[in-house]
This record gives C-alpha cells, sequence and structure tokens, in this order.
C-alpha cells in the first residue's frame, strides 16, 4: 500500500531572515524524495553530485553538478541520488514577494521579474553561468541581515540577465497543482519510481487512483501533458542514462534492468529522447568522467 505523503511543504525560513539558505554536505539516503510543492520559489545549487531531475513534466540525469530554479507552485521530487567526495547541496527557498509586493515591478527588477516568471517551467542554468556565481551562492550561507539580500539580489540578477540556460518545460506548458491533483499524481510517480522495472498496466496504475482506464488517460495527459506510457519509457531511459554512465553492463543487459523487453525499441526509443545511440551515450560520458 503506497502511503500518500502530505504535498503542500511548508517552508519556514529562520528567525529574523526572510530566505531559508541550507547547505547539505552529506545526503541521507533514508530521506525519500516525494512530489510536492510548495509556494516559495527554490534555487538549488549542487557541487559534485549526481542524481535525476524531475520537474513538472521533464525527467533527466545530471551527472557532478547542477543549478535550477524551481518556480512557485511547479511540482517536483527530490532528485539527488548522492553527494560525491566533497560534494555540496546548497538550497534557497523564497516566496516571490519576499521584499514586498510591489518591490520586484519596479523598473530596476524588470529582469528578475520575468526570470520568477520564466521559473514557472523550471530553469536549468548551463555551465558558464554556473561556474560563474556557484561559490556566490554558497557564501549566501555564511552571511546575515542586510548582505545576504544584497547578495542574493545581485544572484538573482545574475540568472536574470544571462542566456546561458534552457527551460525544462518548454515544450510543455507551466502547471500549478491543486493538493488534490498533486495527491495523485504523487501515488502515481511512487509507483513508477517502484515498478518502472517491469510491466505497468493501465488496468493496475487507474485502479490505484481508483479510477476508471479512460478516465485515468484523460486527467494524466491534461496533468502532465504527456501519455502514461510515454512518461513510463522516458523514466526508463532516464534510468539507463544512470546506468550506463556508472555501470559496466552491457547495453541489452541495462536495457532489460530498466523494463524494455524489446533491445530494438529501446535503442529507438533512447536515441529519441537522448539524441544519440546508447553505444554513443555511454562512450561520451565515460570521456566527461575521465
Amino acid at each position: 500500500m503506497i502511503q500518500i505523503k502530505p504535498t503542500l511543504e511548508k517552508i519556514t525560513p529562520n528567525f529574523g531572515s526572510s530566505l531559508l539558505v541550507k547547505k547539505h554536505e552529506e545526503f541521507l539516503k533514508k530521506k525519500t524524495p516525494f512530489w510536492h510543492f510548495h509556494p516559495e520559489i527554490e534555487l538549488v545549487y549542487v557541487n559534485k553530485g549526481k542524481g535525476k531531475r524531475h520537474i513538472g513534466n521533464h525527467i533527466s540525469y545530471f551527472n557532478n553538478s547542477q543549478l535550477v530554479l524551481i518556480g512557485s507552485n511547479l511540482p517536483h521530487v527530490g532528485y539527488i541520488d548522492r553527494l560525491t567526495t566533497n560534494g555540496s547541496e546548497t538550497l534557497i527557498q523564497f516566496k516571490p514577494d519576499f521584499l514586498g509586493s510591489e518591490f520586484f515591478k519596479i523598473p530596476e527588477m524588470m529582469a528578475v521579474d520575468a526570470l520568477f516568471e520564466r521559473a514557472k517551467k523550471g530553469i536549468r542554468f548551463n555551465i558558464e553561468i554556473k561556474q560563474r556565481i556557484g561559490a556566490k551562492i554558497e557564501a549566501l550561507v555564511a552571511l546575515d541581515g542586510v548582505q545576504r539580500i544584497v547578495s542574493f539580489l545581485e544572484i538573482l540578477n545574475d540568472l536574470a540577465t544571462t542566456d546561458d540556460y534552457t527551460l525544462l518545460n518548454a515544450n510543455g506548458f507551466a502547471f500549478e497543482t491543486s493538493p488534490q491533483d498533486s495527491n495523485k499524481i504523487e501515488v502515481i510517480y511512487n509507483h513508477i519510481n517502484q515498478h518502472f522495472s517491469g510491466h505497468i498496466s493501465l488496468d493496475e496504475i487507474s485502479e490505484l487512483v481508483s479510477m476508471t482506464v479512460p478516465a485515468f488517460c484523460r486527467y494524466f495527459k491534461k496533468s502532465t501533458g504527456k501519455t502514461f506510457t510515454k512518461l513510463v519509457n522516458e523514466y526508463r531511459v532516464v534510468h539507463a542514462t544512470k546506468l550506463l554512465a556508472e555501470s559496466n553492463s552491457s547495453i541489452a543487459d541495462v536495457s532489460f534492468e530498466c523494463g524494455f523487453n524489446n533491445f530494438s525499441h529501446f535503442n529507438k526509443l533512447f536515441k529519441n529522447f537522448t539524441g544519440k545511440s546508447a553505444s554513443k551515450y555511454r562512450s561520451e560520458m565515460k570521456n566527461l568522467i575521465q
């Protein structure tokens, strides 16, 4: 029986602060990631870590580091698998109006206001900006008061004025969700996470959320922008990218471990999803790691 966890996460900054700033240098595996959302915008900088991103209807795997901005009420799943040696994760959570309802509407803040709007689709920042401001983000932990706010505004301005980024849900839509919808989606994603290596029938998943198959298919497509089969296959391919990068298993073994019973079907889906063959992806990852 899958437990439905609270999905509206309540975030409380430290006393005397309008920002929540945390730095983790150890990732606790026992903390199970779950599908959740919150009105706060979330900026996450991972320095030396690996994991799976699941933000809105986007799923991908990152290796080494990442810098992402998750918009207000955009559902996401906790995504770190582990931190590598000397690795850390710095997390900043803040309300869009943390400096007052009109502050980001003034002319000087228009670019940052537009950044907050883009963040509703989820933003992954690329290498140049990540390398340039990663240390600034980590330094926020040691600052307080006005110094923390001023430094954070400089970081937001850097993020707002760079074009070195990718929208994670660019081809979908910026979907925000109600707690009731989020409960259902969480149950579905938890089931996919636990059973993606085997066959998941539409009858099985529909029954799990007490819906008929046609009603479930309509609901899932409307909620995520994808069919259930497509999302499960993408989830499997993302797991395959992880195994190809980190294990020495044959590509055929990887495909079967990820729930594909047909090797040629796996190859086709992998290329459609990543833009390259599994063998090319593996060789590129090995070269990158070396």
